[in-house]
């Protein structure tokens, strides 16, 4: 048996793509790209330890949050090939961290159809929907 290498190992041992609706995962975002696996797409693993859940829609409050809190998401990378999240970009946030923004009156919208099921571990389908920017 051939070894696996360790973005196929990743892909075989990630979760189900469902979003916190019960159906299938949609894109989150290829510009920027995001997802932890970097497909733009907020799947997760057990490697996943961030849990990299919910599909926000950033706004200049949340990233200012972020960046009070130590996660300075709006700041250039171009070493990593990150340009920095400006408000109305799409990205794969930590479900725990975005019940932390929700706690402080600082969370962002969110894309239900692209957040993955696993954000229901750290965040309640009522907060998440209160915050959906998808739903009728």
């Amino acid at each position: 048996m051939r070894d696996m290498g360790d973005e196929e190992a990743r892909r075989f041992q990630q979760r189900p793509s469902k979003n916190v609706l019960g159906g299938k995962l949609t894109s989150c975002s290829m510009k920027p790209l995001t997802g932890f696996f970097r497909d733009g797409c907020c799947n997760t693993s057990a490697q996943d330890v961030g849990s990299h859940t919910v599909c926000i829609l950033a706004t200049a409050e949340f990233l200012a949050f972020s960046k009070a809190r130590g996660n300075d998401l709006s700041t250039p990378h171009p070493e990593f090939g990150f340009d920095g999240l400006k408000p109305g970009d799409r990205w794969c946030l930590c479900a725990p961290r975005w019940a932390e923004a929700l706690a402080a009156k600082a969370a962002p919208k969110v894309v239900l159809a692209a957040t993955h099921e696993g954000a229901l571990q750290y965040c309640e389908l009522a907060d998440l929907k209160r915050h959906a920017v998808d739903l009728n």
